[in-house]
């Protein structure tokens, strides 16, 4: 890495240092997985403080950027792949928007009964057939969700001939059967995954994860289909955008996210970060409700 110059004048020395730690790793000068030079060796190679340099790796670390091992060093993470919660595009346009290259994989499509709640959900008779699907979704090599779906088979017979590895399938419920989704109702809560479930998003079993489930509606009101979704957090987090009503009543928990960035900033003075390190939060208990609204997806060819 070339030496950098640091510049007195309005921007904190710790802040120049991580534009261009940031600068580095988004060039390509460490790949993911590589150690970056000692704390120490930066500070000679920056021309500032020990406190310097490890203000500026803490901020990287809160980002996702670096990953702080006591005893190992700091190493490069790969970035998170950040997804609009209420976004109207498909999942393979928003990879692509991001410069990824989507996948899918169908691992199974079947026809089965559909338990009481799905029935309840479906507005069906418990018992009634449903197409049963479950897709992995990728960004390039990293799996991302693994979704299963569940749609009356009655409406959709042909359903299980798709070819939804390749296509969209709202679009097909749009095109082939004029049932565009309109609207998504979704619940959001912390869950950690099962053996199998790790085992096909490319984590280790008992790893937290959020659990998507959601009833999708077309035009007329009518569910056409209940979703669960499993996701990651090591390789995604999610941006939700609220306005009016649900922006003011955000402001409290804003005020509290200060509070927390401030302590936050506190403990990463010296002596504190590495005592910080190796820790993890733990998921809660609380659950989020979204509501999205999604409207002409399927004429524009887009949908999961």
């Amino acid at each position: 890495m070339a030496r950098f110059q640091l510049a007195p004048g309005p921007i904190p020395f710790h802040h120049q240092v991580y534009l261009h730690l940031r600068a580095a790793i988004d060039d390509g000068e460490w790949a993911v997985g590589d150690r970056i030079p000692p704390e120490r060796e930066l500070a000679e190679q920056y021309g500032c403080s020990l406190i310097t340099v490890r203000r500026a790796l803490a901020d990287l670390a809160r980002e996702d950027r670096l990953e702080r091992t006591r005893g190992r060093g700091t190493f490069v993470k790969s970035p998170r792949i950040v997804r609009e919660l209420t976004s109207t595009i498909s999942f393979s346009e928003e990879m692509e928007l991001r410069g990824f290259e989507p996948h899918t994989r169908v691992l199974t499509s079947r026809i089965e009964a559909a338990t009481e709640s799905d029935a309840a959900a479906l507005d069906i008779q418990a018992g009634s057939q449903v197409v049963f699907l479950e897709r992995l979704r990728s960004a390039g090599d990293t799996p991302l969700l693994l979704e299963q779906v569940r749609l009356p088979a009655a409406d959709f017979p042909d359903l299980l001939d798709a070819d939804l590895e390749h296509g969209s399938l709202y679009d097909y419920l749009a095109v082939r059967h004029q049932r565009p989704i309109e609207r998504i109702r979704e619940t959001i809560e912390p869950v950690v995954l099962s053996g199998r479930e790790a085992r096909l998003l490319d984590q280790t079993r008992g790893q937290p994860a959020l659990l998507l489930e959601g009833v999708a509606y077309d035009a007329e009101g009518r569910p056409v289909e209940v979703s669960r979704t499993f996701v990651p957090g090591h390789h995604s987090k999610f941006l939700v955008e609220s306005s009016g009503r649900a922006a003011r009543g955000l402001t409290a928990m804003r005020s509290a996210e200060h509070v927390v960035e401030r302590d936050t900033e506190r403990a990463t003075e010296p002596g504190a970060a590495s005592s910080r390190q190796g820790t993890s939060a733990e998921p809660t208990h609380a659950d989020a409700l979204v509501t999205s609204t999604r409207a002409g997806r399927a004429a524009a060819g887009e949908g999961p």
